[in-house]
């Protein structure tokens, strides 16, 4: 969890801050990965405090348009992940392709959002419950 009074830390001048990380993550999902999916053009128009400033209006932006997200989503039929959309590039995509590039992207930021917790000195929690450390630990020692 990052502190409150981090929110606003990018580790150069001009790049995301994590509030900006935040934002994307939310905005790009809503309105670029579900609007194409929904057969729609993209209506991304960047991740700037105007959209929600200071950490609880930043989480609650972040959680209202997930939700606004996966009711999208939950809306797709089988069918309709094999169905091509337009991404704003203007490229052709299958809808479950296209679904699959937006987790690449949320893993892509949530990297970053790690790496800037590191650099803050923030604990980040492990991915799967385990931490490398404690999955050597509980690997097996010897192969042969």
């Amino acid at each position: 969890m990052i502190p409150s009074d981090h929110f606003d830390f990018a580790y150069m001048q001009g790049k995301f801050t994590i509030a900006d990380q935040i934002r994307h993550i939310a905005a790009i999902e809503r309105y670029m990965f579900a609007e194409n999916v929904a057969g729609r053009r993209s209506a991304y128009n960047g991740c700037g405090k105007e959209l929600a400033d200071g950490y609880e209006d930043v989480l609650k932006y972040f959680n209202d348009r997930h939700h606004e997200s996966l009711e999208i989503f939950k809306n797709l039929s089988d069918e309709d992940l094999k169905v091509k959309c337009t991404t704003p590039g203007n490229t052709q995509i299958a809808v479950w392709k296209w679904l699959r590039a937006m987790v690449e992207h949320e893993i892509h930021h949530r990297a970053e959002l790690y790496i800037y917790a590191n650099l803050l000195k923030i604990k980040t929690p492990p991915m799967f419950g385990l931490t490398s450390e404690d999955v050597q630990e509980r690997s097996i020692k010897e192969l042969n």
